[in-house]
């Protein structure tokens, strides 16, 4: 696996994505997030809530939704392509919020890789918990290095 995959000893079949510094936006916001590949085109990236997530209503904020499908996709390509792409940037995401996030359930991003030209990754997916969907979302990245 590249670098940023890690083993989870705690959780067999998945990766830790450690990317940056510990103090950093991903894991100082985020948290531990978990990624495994479901099948060949399906990978899951999963974020457990924590209060911090939280909008004023309880559930989990729009904000940090985004964030984390920002990231999700980052992790996704690289479990799907075997190469790491956590340098890469966001040139476009589109996210179409179908209903609240909750916090006391794990949130997973499925993601698809749909295309991938020499210096781009096309992405598409969806956040759920259990069987509820949360959000879909589309990814346009810029690979880099």
């Amino acid at each position: 696996m590249p670098g940023a995959l890690i083993p989870s000893p705690e959780f067999p079949g998945w990766h830790r994505w450690c990317v940056g510094d510990p103090g950093g936006f991903n894991q100082a916001v985020l948290g531990e997030m978990l990624a495994r590949l479901d099948d060949d085109v399906t990978a899951r990236v999963r974020l457990t809530p924590a209060p911090h997530h939280a909008n004023l209503n309880g559930l989990i904020h729009g904000g940090a939704l985004m964030a984390f499908i920002d990231t999700a996709m980052f992790a996704g390509a690289t479990l799907l392509t075997g190469r790491a792409h956590q340098n890469g940037v966001t040139v476009d995401a589109q996210i179409q919020f179908l209903a609240p996030g909750k916090l006391d359930r794990p949130l997973d991003a499925l993601v698809e890789r749909t295309h991938e030209t020499g210096r781009l990754l096309f992405i598409r997916g969806m956040l759920v918990q259990g069987e509820d969907r949360v959000a879909s979302f589309t990814g346009l990245l810029r690979k880099i290095g």
